[in-house]
């Protein structure tokens, strides 16, 4: 089967944010990160149903569902609880490295331990890790946004300069460093 990363109207995906906004926050959890992963698993459908039987919006197995307590995975909110719980456990197990957290969600744990705890070279896997880091980029601090003002006194006034260097004198910072988001 491939799958391909579909349009998700804006008001499906705002009927789960508040859900995934809460679950990412209590798991330690880039919202981000799980909203791609819901978009990629089941474009916010939470009644998906994946032929290997993983089911509702973050598609878990259901040794998974089991495991977290889940009583009906296509309920949204339980749906969302148990994948980010589970997420959260695979960030722990692999020290924070999405990609390799991504690659186990994707193709288990025992493919990634399979492959020296690496990304395992499976298309659908290596294509998954790669469509969610899309989805998901982590912001970047853009270099020399910082812009600092220092004064002058030329000619008995003052005389503004500014640089996307700090003087060594007294200066204000103007705006700082944008981070893109």
């Amino acid at each position: 089967m491939v799958r391909t990363t579909r349009f998700v109207a804006p008001e499906k995906t705002a009927l789960y944010d508040p859900v995934i906004r809460e679950h990412a926050e209590l798991g330690g959890v880039r919202t981000d990160l799980v909203r791609a992963v819901v978009h990629v698993e089941s474009g916010y459908n939470p009644y998906a149903r994946s032929p290997k039987g993983a089911m509702g919006l973050m598609q878990l197995m259901p040794a998974t569902a089991q495991q977290f307590g889940v009583r009906n995975p296509f309920n949204p909110i339980e749906n969302i609880r148990a994948g980010v719980s589970y997420l959260r456990q695979l960030l722990d197990r692999y020290s924070n490295n999405e990609e390799l957290a991504l690659a186990a969600y994707n193709a288990g744990p025992a493919a990634v331990a399979k492959y020296g705890t690496a990304v395992p070279p499976y298309k659908e896997t290596r294509d998954y890790v790669s469509r969610i880091n899309r989805m998901a980029a982590r912001p970047t601090k853009l270099p020399g946004l910082s812009i600092y003002k220092t004064t002058e006194v030329v000619d008995g006034r003052e005389v503004p300069r500014y640089s996307d260097k700090p003087s060594n004198g007294a200066h204000e910072v103007v705006r700082k460093n944008r981070v893109i988001e």
